[in-house]
């Protein structure tokens, strides 16, 4: 192996579900808020062992040549499909390329640069049907990006991606979430992303609101990553402390500036012509060419 990662091999059963798939189940990306490390996950292994789907590419193909409709198979919602690993598995890679041999769409979200060793295929995905490259991006500062998500590369490179697939003409999307509370909730913040995706030429952004999401398993690995974090940057100092005694076991940890930097967000938004949302963004996004006898299906 390329890469000193712990992983391990399954056989799955099934791989859409209904139309998005998940090649891996972990990630090594270490991002501190990452929901998808919660225990309502029911992991049977550590969260940075991951586990490899060796057999999804046999399991699209033979799925999708059995679909009726031809509709937009999506990626990467619980584990990032462009991790470490990737670069030498190739999982990723090979089923896109059975997506675009069966004319489906794709619809993918990353965090990785290596996504852009897949330009070709997803042009030509794009050509034939719709690709959609979708970028998490919550800080425009790379120095803090590399705190609160330290095993990927920083925003100022994926802002370099997001331009790189604008030039192929195919569509991008900018996942502008979490904003975390007293960290990375202010004007500058927004200011510095959405310029990213103006030169980028960014399709959309879907924001959920300014805050995250916290459960049983996420929270505790946030909470020790910030005590880490203070090590390395005053502006944690105290800052475990100040989120438990705002918002103790809460689910939902919201900015106290909410309100007011969506409507900043959103205007922002309008000004620079960005679609701005969830719901009418993922509608965009699942909405299939219609350049065909066959009427596509959502995700």
């Amino acid at each position: 192996m390329c890469y000193n990662i712990p992983m391990h091999y399954v056989t799955a059963k099934s791989i859409l579900t209904p139309h998005s798939m998940n090649i891996y189940r972990g990630c090594s990306h270490g991002c501190i808020y990452c929901d998808s490390r919660s225990r309502c996950y029911q992991f049977t292994h550590d969260f940075e062992d991951i586990e490899v789907k060796q057999n999804a590419p046999e399991l699209l193909e033979e799925t999708l040549r059995k679909k009726r409709k031809r509709c937009m198979v999506g990626t990467g919602s619980m584990s990032d499909p462009y991790i470490p690993l990737e670069k030498e598995l190739c999982l990723t890679r090979r089923c896109l390329e059975i997506i675009e041999r069966y004319s489906f769409g794709a619809a993918l979200i990353t965090k990785s640069d290596l996504v852009l060793r897949d330009l070709d295929v997803l042009s030509r995905i794009n050509k034939k049907t719709k690709a959609v490259v979708q970028m998490t991006m919550t800080t425009a500062d790379d120095r803090l990006c590399k705190i609160i998500e330290p095993g990927v590369c920083p925003t100022s490179r994926r802002f370099e991606v997001l331009k790189a697939f604008r030039n192929e003409g195919i569509p991008t999307v900018v996942w502008f979430s979490p904003l975390l509370p007293f960290i990375n909730d202010t004007r500058e913040n927004i200011d510095g992303i959405v310029d990213y995706c103006v030169r980028a030429r960014v399709k959309a952004i879907i924001c959920f609101g300014i805050g995250v999401t916290m459960r049983e398993g996420n929270r505790e690995y946030f909470y020790a990553a910030l005590d880490r974090a203070a090590k390395l940057d005053r502006r944690f100092t105290g800052m475990k402390e100040r989120y438990q005694k705002s918002f103790g076991y809460s689910y939902m940890v919201d900015s106290p500036r909410n309100d007011e930097l969506m409507a900043y967000l959103s205007e922002l938004c309008r000004k620079n012509k960005i679609m701005l949302g969830t719901d009418s963004v993922f509608k965009w996004m699942e909405d299939f060419p219609q350049d065909d006898p066959l009427q596509p299906e959502l995700f």
